[in-house]
């Protein structure tokens, strides 16, 4: 065996040992998990889209598409729940695009669901188009348009952003932080609570620190970007202190400002925790004065749970739980939710980080964190059913919706992640006591002292010379080179730096094999580190998919927001271009055939029109002319000319068509084929109102 000097030994005694490379088994689950979150991101990536939104548009005054006789007064919007203004969340805009809102829109009669707007007086006739944008109540963003006409539809020049979501580059870090922020939530938590109940230690101790400094900065960053998340702005939107300060007035900017005023807190606590109540040396907390200790004990009980349960709620009063039924329960349940999840998924990586370093830690301490868990996993259970059918709302949702899905999703890991724990458990019970150093262990640092004396004495006595009755080559071969190092260092000059390196390597090898072996040298250690490790793989996706069950609607709301919008869609006569098949017959042969009439969008204001012409096998076949014209005949409308234009061979078109108003319309569709030779038809339109 490898000998290493007294000072060498001294300090592996203090001090864990290097950190060895990852086993191949390691590697192929980090490899598995690294697939994982790529595939997660990517679908944390995607752009919002009217199927994540968390706040559906239920009704407006006027309606869309509508006609009003004379200018209303203000424009009112009517959500599924909640939603945060802003100064510009309703902006309505004149056929000439520009502004004839008073601003400052504001909820009707206190109701947070809706929003009104005021309207200039004296405003002209013609289309007016609304575009709003505003924030859900769980804190995410919204928007839309829609048109209504005073008078009689007419062109307009108003432009209406077609994705009116948050930018791309935006939203990417968002997501991102809000997955790093949960991450540093567990590992604080959890952390601290290892440190505290089970055992402390270096490796330990940063993870925790680590999950400090991954929220805040998380934090940090969210608070900068939700100014350009929920406006639509570019990511040079975070350098606007104007929009700053519209974020810190909001419910989530609030949110957000207080968790970073509670980690400066958090911090004081850390420093309270690792630098007097679990310090670094163990003789150190053995010599402390018991009850100095139990005081400074309760202390810390009682601060970590009032900062702990103070972040956990920085989540629930502003995201799912903040918003829809039993919001006073559902805020509290998530907190406790949160809470249970940062124990156990942050113990874990704590427990993982103790065994990969090769730390000595005791079976009760072990069993402690599995009790410990144990009880966050029933935590978690009970809250989770809760949230579940909160959130859900119903069986078809489950399978029918996107969180429905994503939930099925985390159930499924959750059972994954109970299955290698209760792997776990088996291990823990069979792990023995005491610190886990094998035989070799002992003796390689018997054998290091022993010929780190022998090199000692032998250089006191003359430089140079190599030491006799070593009974390991390897030892004889050490005590060597530290002996020539040493006299070479005092009597001789520098030392050899080829030798030095040599002596270092060596040094190195031996931290790596005794690490090893305090890791895999007893079978149950090493088996318990291995299913450890499984579940912080598991973890890791788990906490993934949390991120994104955050960011998707949840499936209550969304069959509420498909109801509204379908209640909607039923007091509209259509709202989906037109296509008619109409056959004619001019006489001749040769003038038999189909027309098929299309318009779009079929609602009052400016259409498109085609009308596309085939002889009886489905080819396209000119006319000599064709003529379309729109007659209203309970209003006395009409008819009303539209002007085709003949584009290619059957087809003909008009870009520009304007409607006045809805109701049911008459077709008429004249087909002349020749000189003598015409027929028209007719057909009844019901257009939107």
């Amino acid at each position: 065996m490898t000998s290493l000097p007294p000072s060498v030994t001294a300090r592996r005694a203090t001090r864990p040992a290097g950190r060895p490379a990852l086993g191949p088994t390691a590697r192929r689950l980090l490899s598995i998990c690294g697939a994982l979150l790529t595939a997660l991101l990517c679908a944390l990536s995607v752009g919002a889209s009217p199927a994540s939104a968390h706040a559906a548009l239920t009704a407006t005054d006027p309606a869309d598409g509508a006609v009003v006789k004379t200018a209303p007064s203000q424009v009112r919007l009517t959500f599924s729940e909640g939603v945060l203004l802003s100064r510009d969340s309703v902006r309505v805009l004149d056929p000439n695009g520009k502004r004839v809102d008073t601003g400052g829109p504001a909820h009707v009669d206190g109701r947070s669901s809706t929003a009104a707007v005021g309207l200039h007086s004296g405003l002209p006739d013609g289309t007016f188009t609304v575009a709003w944008k505003v924030v859900s109540e769980d804190s995410h963003p919204v928007a839309g348009a829609f048109t209504f006409s005073i008078g009689a539809p007419s062109k307009t020049k108003a432009k209406v952003p077609s994705d009116a979501g948050p930018d791309t580059a935006v939203e990417t870090l968002y997501d991102i932080g809000r997955y790093a922020a949960y991450g540093g939530f567990a590992a604080l938590v959890g952390g601290c609570v290892f440190a505290g109940l089970c055992r402390s230690s270096r490796p330990v101790q940063k993870l925790t620190v680590g999950g400090w400094v991954t929220l805040f900065s998380a934090t940090l960053l969210l608070l900068l970007l939700r100014g350009p998340y929920t406006d639509g702005k570019g990511i040079g939107g975070v350098f606007d202190l104007g929009g700053l300060g519209d974020v810190l007035s909001t419910k989530p900017g609030a949110a957000l400002l207080s968790r970073l005023l509670l980690l400066g807190a958090a911090a004081v606590f850390l420093a309270v925790l690792f630098g007097s109540y679990v310090p670094s040396y163990p003789r150190r907390a053995a010599d402390a004065d018991p009850r100095r200790r139990q005081d400074l004990a309760f202390g810390l009980a009682f601060g970590g749970t009032v900062v702990s349960v103070g972040l956990a709620a920085t989540w629930a009063m502003a995201e799912h739980a903040s918003v829809g039924i039993q919001s006073a329960l559902a805020m509290p349940v998530d907190v406790v939710h949160m809470l249970a999840v940062g124990v156990w998924l942050g113990g874990l990586g704590a427990l993982v980080a103790t065994l990969r370093a090769g730390e000595p830690i005791e079976r009760a301490a072990v069993r402690r964190f599995s009790r410990l868990a144990f009880g966050s996993v029933v935590a978690l259970v009970l809250t989770g059913v809760y949230q579940s059918w909160r959130q859900v709302g119903s069986w078809s949702a489950l399978t029918g919706t996107d969180y429905g899905r994503w939930l099925l999703v985390k159930i499924g890991l959750v059972g994954v992640l109970l299955a290698i724990a209760a792997v776990s458990r088996r291990w823990t019970a069979r792990l023995a006591d005491g610190p886990a150093e094998t035989a070799g262990d002992t003796a390689d640092e018997a054998t290091a002292e022993t010929s780190g004396e022998t090199a000692n004495t032998t250089t006191d006595k003359t430089a140079g010379e190599k030491t006799t009755g070593e009974s390991r080559a390897d030892a004889e071969s050490q005590a060597d080179s530290q002996a020539d190092g040493e006299s070479g260092g005092t009597a001789a000059g520098p030392a050899d730096p080829v030798r030095t390196a040599q002596l270092a390597r060596q040094k190195a090898a031996v931290a790596k094999a005794t690490t090893l072996r305090r890791r895999y040298g007893d079978l149950a250690r090493g088996s318990l580190y291995r299913s450890v490790v499984a579940e912080a793989i598991v973890a890791v996706v788990l906490l993934a998919v949390a991120t994104v069950l955050s960011g998707t609607q949840p499936g209550r709301a969304a069959s509420a927001g498909a109801k509204a919008s379908g209640s909607i869609a039923e007091s509209t006569p259509s709202v989906d271009p037109i296509s008619v098949e109409i056959p004619y017959d001019t006489g001749p042969k040769s003038g038999r055939g189909k027309a098929v009439f299309m318009l779009d969008p079929a609602l009052p204001g400016d259409n498109l029109v085609h009308v596309f012409l085939f002889d009886r096998a489905d080819r396209p076949v000119d006319a000599e002319e064709v003529k379309v014209s729109l007659t209203l005949p309970k209003k006395n409308l009409g008819p009303l000319p539209v002007p085709l234009e003949h584009l290619s061979a059957g087809h003909w078109s008009a870009k520009s068509f304007q409607l006045p108003m809805g109701g049911t319309w008459r077709l008429s569709l004249t087909v002349r084929t020749s000189d003598i030779d015409q027929v028209t038809e007719t057909r009844n339109l019901k257009i939107g109102q």
